[in-house]
């Protein structure tokens, strides 16, 4: 990224070659001495001199605070961490082209023997952006009649170019809970990227999953439950996949922020390590990859921590073992940007292509390849990889819509379509989770008078690119950052601010942020709604203890967000001052409902039981229409149908070990190791287990009916019947071993609106697999019923959800005792209860 080539040339301002040197130079070399991109060039070139001079003293900051790892420190470390606690697995399995890849693996086979090996070795060793504005590109080989490849993020649209739309972010299409909308949804994003000719788009997130409650990327991906995320990864893959190569990311355990990379000012300290055991890592953290191998996806992100003290893209077990190996993977590896920390090492244990290009691979790889360090059929591989995933997915010139410097005149290429309009706003609609409504406070009707309050109901006063390290750039409209601090808290420096003052939030910061066409705040949408039914509307978005101006108001709105990044962990779970905001305003109005705007989990124990807070809604990250969204669910156009993806606790303290992310010393420790030791036991699991009350659980959300539940049944297929405890022999296809798939039970249920209000209800079901969590989440289906309406609902069971990761055998296993079944409407909302025996 951008961010990453300025820290680089700054450093080298800095002269920080040799660590000895950590004051501030008198003044900077010329720019053309710098290694520097034409963006970030063109963006020193044009700060103005005191900018220049606080990047500089922020950077100068962070080394202050740094101690080095002495020399003895390191090899001690480095002797007792890097070996023996991976397990090596070489060499890399090649891509055979299995399955529905057979077509494409024989075109890019006949087109990598037609190569050299030094544009073989370019294809790997990522291109120069010298004719587009993409975040990374694989170099074409024009020779052969290969154009290359365009990698750009994101996940929730298109980041770092124009006329491209804001999605909901992740964590929202995790609480709507909605596969169809999650397969719609990747459609668009797909063909808006196609349409910029940008062949792979870097998403989804499905690492982290969300163990560090406090991490400051757990807004990016769908849901703290493998299986959730799971499955709307995979829904995700195939609708990207309809256009563009989907990425996976980040493989693996990338749980946090802090210390995610090796120290960047080279003063010797490394990036954390996580330890964790087999059965943790299949049963949680590779369960999700699992989903999104067995959709077809293109492309998997190696991530920038160490597992099991071997960095993510060179770490032999994960890459070669688990996912080429064991999930028959047929796509490429793609590091993280800057992730890349070995040459050999780590192309021999897995990964694939680099981006951006680094030296470290270029000619050094055609030189392993000629003194024999590195096999040629191993670069084969490599870039057969590469150039079949283009054939399969993306064949199609790239970088064709995504302009070098949207600053400079450019011809525009808009990606927008209206076909895309109504999954975009029933995206943020259905992300949003009602928790409170005390005697049905909501959908407002026709109201009187409203008053609303709160720095989120109206939009930013910018939202537009200003430079490619502005606060823009990386989703801080709303956050009341500078530039320079924005780039601190990618470095570590300085602390991430609770909430987004500034404005509407609609996404959270990094690399996966947008800048939307438009932005549809709440103040926007309500004033619309008033001009239709005749409501007067009054507003205060300034105070933080506002005048209740007039008393006869019907209702008091307050909009609050809590804001999160990529670079850095949040720093709270509840934003106090929006806390005390919500509290003043409910000490003078007696009907007062509350809004947030939330990346992440969000406490809500400071004001929750105050007997005027009516109503509570976290509406997570809406994107472009978050002001529309909640007026649909405000006025009852639309019954919420929303479900948390994560648990709500009553205190910090609830979350135990798991709230924080694992601090270095550095004046001590070399390698920093975060340990799993809690296993499966997070989020729900960890709340069931030590029998703690969350405020609200896993799975919960109110609407403005009632369901009832009625005759469960369970039947058991042949498989089933049948079933041994090992899987039966069968093929290795993508996604890992056959029989997995098979369904051993089908459970229906029935499901009834008994309100007078249709809305769709997400049933839920969960299993008690001996010797396992009190309840795993292994199915849930969204329906929509009319009022009086019922509808049967069927959850097959396969022979993966039902089974234990054992790793003796290093096999999924089925236990021959008693399974308990449980469907209803949230992970403590239990409506119908059996058990099953296999």
């Amino acid at each position: 990224m951008v961010v990453f080539t300025l820290r680089r040339a700054l450093l080298w301002s800095l002269g920080l070659a040799s660590v000895a040197v950590a004051q501030l130079p008198d003044e900077l070399p010329p720019l053309d001495s710098l290694p520097l991109d034409d963006a970030t060039k063109m963006y020193l070139e044009n700060l103005p001199p005191d900018q220049l001079e606080a990047i500089l003293k922020l950077y100068g900051e962070a080394i202050g605070g740094q101690v080095p790892a002495s020399p003895e420190t390191i090899e001690a470390q480095e002797l007792n961490w890097s070996y023996g606690r991976s397990p090596p697995v070489y060499p890399t399995p090649q891509s055979k082209g299995i399955g529905d890849w057979a077509v494409a693996f024989e075109q890019a086979s006949a087109m990598v023997a037609e190569m050299t090996v030094s544009e073989k070795v370019s294809v790997v060793s990522g291109g120069a952006n010298a004719t587009n504005g993409c975040a990374g590109t694989v170099a074409a080989v024009s020779r052969v009649g290969f154009p290359g490849m365009c990698l750009n993020d994101g996940p929730n649209g298109l980041h770092g170019t124009d006329a491209g739309n804001g999605y909901a972010s992740g964590i929202t299409v995790g609480a709507a809970w909605n596969k169809e909308l999650a397969l719609a949804r990747g459609h668009h994003l797909g063909l808006e990227a196609k349409r910029k000719g940008i062949n792979n788009m870097l998403g989804p997130t499905i690492g982290p999953l969300g163990r560090t409650v406090l991490g400051g990327r757990n807004w990016e991906s769908f849901s703290i439950d493998p299986y959730l995320c799971g499955v709307m990864g995979a829904q995700t893959v195939l609708g990207l996949q309809e256009n563009v190569i989907a990425t996976a990311k980040h493989f693996i355990v990338n749980e946090q922020e802090k210390d995610r990379s090796p120290n960047m000012f080279l003063l010797g300290n490394a990036s954390i390590s996580v330890t964790l055991d087999d059965k943790t890592m299949h049963e949680m953290y590779l369960w999700p990859f699992q989903d999104v191998v067995k959709a077809g996806v293109g492309s998997v992100m190696c991530s920038y921590n160490r597992i099991n003290g071997s960095h993510g893209c060179q770490n032999s077990y994960t890459q070669n073992g688990l996912l080429k190996t064991e999930l028959a993977f047929q796509g490429y590896v793609v590091s993280d940007w800057g992730a890349l920390h070995s040459g050999v090492a780590s192309a021999n244990a897995g990964m694939d292509v680099t981006t951006p290009y680094d030296p470290i691979w270029g000619e050094n790889l055609g030189k392993a390849v000629a003194n024999g360090t590195m096999e040629e059929s191993r670069l084969d591989d490599m870039t057969t990889r590469i150039i079949a995933t283009y054939f399969k997915y993306a064949e199609f010139e790239p970088g064709v819509g995504v302009p070098i410097s949207i600053a400079q005149p450019h011809k525009v290429v808009n990606s927008i379509s209206p076909e895309s309009r109504k999954t975009i706003l029933q995206g943020a609609v259905e992300g949003i989770v009602l928790v409170k409504n005390v005697n049905n406070t909501l959908p407002l009707k026709k109201p009187t008078i409203l008053t609303l309050y709160g720095y989120d109901a109206h939009a930013p006063l910018k939202n537009m690119y200003e430079g490619p390290n502005s606060k823009q750039t990386f989703g801080y409209q709303s956050v009341n950052v500078t530039d320079v601090e924005t780039l601190g808290l990618f470095i570590g420096v300085g602390e991430v601010p609770g909430a987004a003052r500034l404005g509407t939030l609609v996404g959270g910061g990094g690399s996966p942020s947008i800048v939307p066409p438009y932005m549809n705040s709440p103040h926007d949408a309500f004033q619309q709604r008033a001009l239709e039914d005749g409501t007067s509307l009054y507003w205060d978005f300034e105070s933080q203890d506002p005048v209740y101006g007039n008393a006869a108001s019907d209702a008091c709105i307050v909009f609050i967000n809590e804001f999160a990044a990529e670079g850095s962990d949040r720093s709270t779970l509840a934003d106090t001052w929006s806390d005390e905001l919500v509290k003043n305003v409910a000490a003078k109005c007696s009907n007062t409902i509350v809004s947030i705007h939330n990346a992440g989990t969000r406490l809500v124990d400071e004001w929750i039981e105050h007997p005027n807070v009516t109503a509570v809604l976290f509406a997570h990250l809406p994107g472009q229409d978050a002001g529309r969204s909640l007026v649909e669910v405000m006025y009852g156009e639309q019954a919420p149908s929303g479900r948390l993806p994560y648990t709500v606790a009553k205190k910090a303290s609830d979350y135990g070990e798991l709230l924080e992310p694992i601090t270095a010393d550095n004046a001590s420790n070399y390698y920093t190791s975060v340990n799993f030791t809690e296993g499966v036991y997070i989020d729900y699991r960890r709340f069931d287990a030590l029998n703690i009350t969350p405020r609200f659980e896993f799975g919960f959300g109110l609407t403005y009916t009632t369901f009832e539940y009625a005759k469960l049944k369970i039947t058991l297929t042949a498989e089933g019947s049948n079933a041994t405890a090992l899987p039966p022999s069968a093929p290795i296809a993508q996604g890992g071993l056959e029989s997995l798939w098979d369904t051993l039970a089908n459970v229906t249920v029935d499901v009834t609106n008994s309100g007078d209000v249709a809305a769709p209800e997400v049933a839920q079901l969960y299993v008690g697999i001996p010797g396992g969590p009190a309840k795993q989440l292994r199915g849930f289906e969204k329906i929509s019923l009319e009022p009086g309406e019922t509808k049967t609902v069927s959850f097959p069971l396969t022979r993966r959800d039902l089974s234990t990761w054992d790793t003796a055998r290093q096999s999924w296993v089925l236990q021959k005792e008693e399974y308990k079944i449980f469907v209803g409407a949230s992970s403590r909302d239990i409506r119908e209860t059996a058990s099953l025996v296999l």
